[in-house]
């Protein structure tokens, strides 16, 4: 089980390629995205400033539109398909899963259930920070990814 808190974030610049994927794209899709970002961002002397994320907007079904970038010292110039965004300030519901991926709809539903027993609202995104990067870490009960889910 995992733990949650309520935090309070600071709204953050990101650099990001934005897309509407079918969820079982999404490994794909965040390889090409997080390769195109950096190469962006290192053509304008950016470094990321936080481990990579994916911005969800909505409920992911059989698609999900995607923001998969990085957190940036200051906005981006437009270049290709990468894009200037941010990730929303104020309160979150914030957790971290450990587990490989396809074991995060079960942190997911007790962060539902959690947050109903706070009588909190769950915002219409939400966004993931993955800790572990699974090329130098192959173990998948190690990895963790960081959550945050704004409420009111």
């Amino acid at each position: 089980m995992a733990n949650f808190e309520i935090v309070t974030r600071a709204e953050q610049p990101t650099a990001v390629l934005r897309e509407v994927v079918p969820v079982k794209e999404l490994p794909q899709f965040f390889g090409r995205a997080y390769g195109e970002v950096f190469g962006a961002m290192q053509a304008q002397s950016l470094t990321p400033t936080e481990a990579p994320f994916a911005l969800y907007r909505g409920i992911p079904c059989e698609t999900v539109d995607v923001e998969a970038g990085f957190v940036a010292q200051h906005p981006l110039a437009p270049t290709g398909a990468v894009r200037s965004s941010t990730l929303p300030g104020g309160r979150c519901v914030h957790g971290v899963h450990l587990g490989p991926y396809d074991r995060m709809e079960k942190t997911y539903d007790e962060l539902r259930k959690w947050t109903l027993a706070q009588h909190l609202t769950l915002g219409e995104t939400m966004w993931e920070v993955y800790l572990s990067d699974p090329r130098l870490e192959p173990d998948p009960e190690k990895w963790r990814t960081e959550f945050f889910w704004p409420v009111s």
